[in-house]
């Protein structure tokens, strides 16, 4: 089986077994589930408000995605193209997920925000967010790429 076969075959073993993880920010104002994988492929992307941060996330579909508690605790901010949506606990400051640019019809999960222990493995991928529109044409060209990640 090719490099590329196994990647794929990976992934489809993936979302066949989404389990629900729970989450929240720090203070526990605001609560969260997510359906996902066990295995989940994070993001380390290196634009200026990831860098700065040190956000890390995995892509979900707005589908699987929902909030329990907290929408008023919530606040947003944006910069340049406005169309990540970062939102974060006005008590505590954690941003447990996001709206990305890369994904604006999903959302974007710190899995260090996840409650419990329902994550079996996490595997790293850089994102060149420094260089954003030049990686966003580049990820087209992977097997899997970040694009398709809020996509069933």
């Amino acid at each position: 089986m090719s490099h590329l076969s196994c990647l794929l075959f990976t992934e489809k073993l993936n979302e066949m077994s989404l389990v629900t993880h729970k989450g929240s920010c720090h203070c526990g104002a605001v609560k969260f589930e997510v359906q996902a994988a066990e295995n989940l492929v994070v993001y380390d992307c290196n634009c200026s408000i990831c860098k700065k941060k040190h956000n890390i996330h995995f892509v979900v579909p707005e589908s699987d995605f929902t909030l329990l508690q907290g929408q008023d605790a919530l606040t947003t901010y944006t910069f340049n193209s406005h169309k990540a949506k970062h939102q974060f606990c006005k008590i505590c400051g954690v941003q447990s997920f996001y709206r990305p640019r890369s994904n604006p019809d999903g959302y974007g999960v710190n899995p260090d925000c996840l409650d419990g222990d329902t994550v079996r493995s996490i595997t790293i991928e850089t994102y060149d967010g420094q260089n954003w529109e030049a990686t966003y044409v580049k990820e087209l060209e992977k097997p899997v790429p970040i694009q398709s990640r809020s996509k069933r």
